[in-house]
């Protein structure tokens, strides 16, 4: 049985991860890339329907991961959140359904910023999204036309929280900290230093994807979530034990948001029902794996 799988972004951190797990579990993977192309990955840009379409036909998946989108929140400009994360979107699956492609299974990666600011410390999937930022209200749009596909394709939107891990770039909170262990920095600047929020493995994530992908469910939006939270102290007390010496922790008042949530988690509950619990390392070892690569 044909287990061809066609994923945007493979050379993504995400992607990247994904890919590797996907062809160690026995999937024909083959990938698209904004920037390059090579054996196996083809350039495209989603926000232009024709070359999807070329891909597609080409490829012809058993499967399909959508990874692709702008996902730094601070990113200058706000138009092009919607251009690439809910209108490229629109264009794969219209591309599906005009070449009349049928899939085993599409995954469509959102984001668990679309639940916005709820005053709740645990997040699930009954709730109303209300996205504070662009990227959010980009990917919760997403979401909203990609279910009128419900009844066409095999569709299933993924709502990750947060995770990490080796080749993740240092705009994001994790590597940012293990950098500057790994330069022996005697200062690190933070923002709110009382939060706690989901800081999950990406190998977490590679398996969830690919349980999801192998699940009989369909039409369903999802949390990829373990409802593990973290305190961001607990992180930087980790870290101090890992590189042998004790880091200043500063607050820099420019990276401290107002009104931010202590405690953020998602609930794994749905997830679990429909794949299975996942299991993952202790955070500990996440973090000694980013800081000894």
């Amino acid at each position: 049985m044909s287990k061809k799988i066609l994923i945007t972004s493979i050379d993504s951190f995400t992607g990247k991860h994904l890919s590797g797990y996907l062809e160690q579990s026995g999937f024909d993977v083959y990938g698209t890339s904004l920037f390059e192309s090579a054996e196996k990955k083809h350039r495209c840009d989603i926000t232009k329907k024709s070359r999807i379409v070329d891909v597609l036909k080409n490829v012809k998946p058993d499967y399909f991961i959508h990874l692709s989108g702008i996902s730094f929140a601070a990113h200058g400009k706000a138009q092009d959140f919607y251009i690439v994360n809910t209108i490229g979107t629109t264009n794969i699956l219209d591309a599906f359904v005009e070449l009349n492609l049928k899939p085993q299974k599409i995954i469509l990666a959102s984001s668990a910023t679309v639940y916005g600011n709820q005053g709740l410390e645990i997040l699930d999937e009954s709730l109303c999204p209300k996205p504070a930022n662009h990227y959010g209200a980009s990917k919760y749009a997403m979401e909203c036309l990609s279910s009128n596909y419900f009844d066409k394709l095999p569709i299933i939107i993924a709502r990750p929280f947060n995770y990490t891990g080796i080749g993740q770039k240092e705009n994001f909170l994790i590597p940012k900290i293990v950098e500057h262990f790994k330069e022996k920095k005697e200062i690190i600047e933070l923002g709110n230093l009382d939060v706690s929020r989901e800081f999950n493995d990406v190998n977490f994530v590679c398996d969830v994807y690919k349980r999801l992908l192998e699940c009989d469910a369909t039409s369903e939006v999802v949390n990829i979530a373990s409802g593990r939270g973290i305190k961001l102290l607990d992180v930087i007390d980790m870290m101090n034990e890992i590189a042998g010496y004790k880091i200043d922790v500063q607050v820099n008042p420019a990276f401290v948001r107002k009104n931010e949530i202590k405690s953020l988690t998602g609930s794994p509950e749905k997830l679990f029902k429909l794949i299975g619990e996942v299991k993952q390392c202790d955070f500990k070892q996440t973090l000694k794996k980013m800081h000894e690569a």
